[in-house]
């Protein structure tokens, strides 16, 4: 399978690593669309594969057409694609808030797949949302499910308007999680410990956590249970955040997260 990845920033690159790590492509299946010369020349000497510009016909080649561009860019390299795309052709766009129906119309193009990826992707662990245009075939979305996989798992969503909340949960997720362990290392500091004491507690602490809710045949409520005892300490610090309307707040501000999604969306 031909590919081309239009977008060599961070996230663009992860996929491109990624690709080649899992065998998806060998180098020289690999396009890296790049217009800026002094980035082609950074490009190539990271091997991943040939670095070609915009207006290259080998890009209708490809079986996979991967925009991870900045939506704001998208404009401009519509303009070289659209019209020249064909029926082997699949894009698969990782552009934030950019609709599928937005896509065909500036490409005049019908096969796209849109996925939302979220920053664990980087170590393999990341997750991804995907949602399809009818026009895509199931071996077209199983060819794009298998690449994205190569970055961690993913998940099928049945309407394209729960890709905002997606952006909203998992796509700024990993930020709530560094949030609250920033804190919780924060408090540990305040108790007269060691930054670096503090942080491994609570960065080992989370990790063990994680295993418990994937691991422990026990609902999160259960899980809670488990651990706070009644006035005990646990049970003091939920208390707490129960008087702060702490969970409150965090559903507010995911909620406020996906209110900015649909606000950005292309539409």
């Amino acid at each position: 399978m031909k590919i081309t990845l239009i977008g060599c920033g961070n996230m663009g690159l992860i996929y491109a690593r990624a690709f080649l790590k899992y065998s998806i492509v060998k180098p020289e299946e690999l396009l890296l669309v790049e217009k800026s010369e002094a980035r082609v020349i950074e490009l190539k000497k990271l091997g991943f594969g040939e670095v070609v510009t915009p207006d290259d016909d080998r890009i209708l080649d490809s079986e996979l057409i991967l925009l991870a561009v900045k939506p704001q860019d998208f404009k401009q390299l519509s303009e070289s694609l659209a019209g020249r795309l064909t029926d082997k052709n699949v894009i698969l766009s990782i552009m934030a808030g950019t609709s599928i129906n937005f896509i065909e119309q500036r490409l005049q193009h019908k096969a796209i797949v849109r996925a939302m990826p979220n920053s664990p992707a980087s170590l393999g662990m990341g997750v991804t949302a995907i949602f399809a245009h009818p026009e895509v075939s199931a071996l077209q979305l199983r060819k794009a499910e298998n690449v994205l996989s190569t970055t961690g798992r993913t998940v099928y969503v049945d309407v394209e308007s729960q890709m905002d909340s997606v952006t909203a949960l998992s796509g700024s997720g990993p930020a709530y999680f560094f949030y609250i362990v920033k804190h919780m290392i924060e408090a540990g500091k305040a108790m007269g410990m060691d930054e670096g004491v503090s942080s491994m507690l609570v960065k080992q602490t989370m990790l063990g956590a994680f295993h418990l809710i994937n691991q422990a045949d026990k609902s999160l409520d259960e899980l809670i249970k488990a651990v706070a005892s009644k006035g005990g300490t646990t049970e003091a610090a939920l208390n707490s955040f129960e008087s702060d309307h702490l969970g409150k707040a965090i559903k507010k501000g995911i909620l406020e997260a996906e209110k900015r999604a649909q606000e950005l969306s292309n539409n």
